[in-house]
């Protein structure tokens, strides 16, 4: 089924991550964690579907996408660069495999954060973020999708590691299997995991040979 929903307002994020708040369906629900495809109503543009994971939640009066914008080829996110309030996207039925199920560790590289926010942002809002623990890797620090607010739900338990800059503020390096041996004690937690392929296969990977269970690594098949 699909739905035309306006843009009511876009907002910068970082550099090359925009946040895109739109009208909301009467009776549109999903999971945090969810996704949907979307694209442009425009001609040409309306069956150049993408999924994209609802960075707001169920009980906002809007939806929200938080998208990360790719200027170096005419695709689908570069004609989202040019929408402005007004504009009409048009979205489909909800889908998506990552779900919480209980107190764990998010991983994350990139824009891959985009399920957790909803999901962490629900936990907050129902105070039981707990002892949840996210590492987050980005190529530099102002590559760091909604620093503050993560700071903020997760407190010590945000963990920023960067692949590409030298920062004393943050941890260097990438998220390995000696990276994991450092900080986790408990592999029968749930693993939430998101990003690039190959960093979700080889972290799914790693876990498993360190004690997970096929059913506590959950992310997007």
């Amino acid at each position: 089924m699909e739905n035309i929903v306006k843009i009511l307002s876009v907002i910068n994020v970082t550099h090359n991550v925009k946040c895109f708040r739109l009208s909301k369906p009467k009776g549109y629900r999903f999971e945090p964690g969810q996704a949907t495809e979307v694209s442009i109503k425009k001609p040409g543009w309306e069956e150049e579907r993408r999924p994209f994971t609802f960075t707001s939640l169920n009980a906002w009066d809007y939806l929200e996408f938080t998208i990360k914008i790719y200027t170096d080829h005419p695709g689908v996110t570069n004609e989202l660069n040019k929408l402005v309030v007004g504009d009409e996207l048009i979205i489909r039925d909800v889908w998506g495999a990552i779900a919480y199920q209980g107190e764990g560790y998010f991983i994350a590289g990139g824009a891959g954060i985009t399920p957790f926010i909803a999901i962490l942002r629900q936990l907050h809002n129902d105070n039981l973020i707990k002892s949840n623990q996210l590492f987050f890797s980005n190529k530099t620090a102002q590559d760091i999708i909604l620093h503050n607010e993560l700071d903020n739900i997760l407190r010590s338990g945000a963990h920023y590691i960067l692949t590409k800059e030298d920062n004393p503020l943050y941890t260097t390096g990438f998220i390995n299997k000696d990276f994991l041996l450092t900080r986790i004690t408990d592999f029968t937690k749930p693993f939430y995991i998101c990003g690039p392929d190959k960093m979700v296969a080889d972290i799914s990977t790693i876990v498993a040979e360190l004690g997970a269970s096929s059913e506590q690594v959950i992310f997007e098949k």
